[in-house]
């Protein structure tokens, strides 16, 4: 089973978030997702200053299993994406809370983060789906 970091906040489709000390918002997928999707081809994000929507789509991640959707975990712009993903897919894999992150976000509410899962309410709703 997957360890999870504890200073991230999870939704229920495997999205990590991560505040920054600027208040902005870092977001990836986590391991049981990576696990899940095998090795990762191609990452599709969206561009700086987009918003997206907690529970909407933002983006398309590919594997040689499947191509899943990316979903935000809170309401935001984006500020930023992994640009490197372009290039290197598989730092997802290798790196999901690191340099395998996605996109940097502005929230636009940052209570919504409240209503994310901790690192053990998510081990524990993982447990359950396997």
């Amino acid at each position: 089973m997957s360890e999870f970091p504890e200073n991230l906040r999870y939704s229920k489709e495997h999205e990590w978030a991560r505040v920054e000390a600027d208040g902005s918002v870092v977001v990836g997928i986590t391991t049981h997702a990576v696990e899940a999707l095998g090795d990762i081809t191609m990452v599709t994000l969206p561009e700086s200053g987009e918003s997206v929507t907690a529970g909407e789509t933002f983006g398309d991640i590919d594997s040689v299993k499947a191509v899943s959707e990316l979903y935000a975990p809170i309401d935001g712009t984006v500020t930023e994406v992994n640009a490197e993903l372009d290039a290197e897919p598989e730092a997802v894999n290798e790196d999901p809370y690191g340099k395998g992150w996605m996109v940097k976000l502005q929230p636009s509410d940052g209570a919504q983060l409240e209503g994310l899962m901790d690192a053990k309410a998510y081990a524990a709703y993982c447990a359950e789906l396997d």
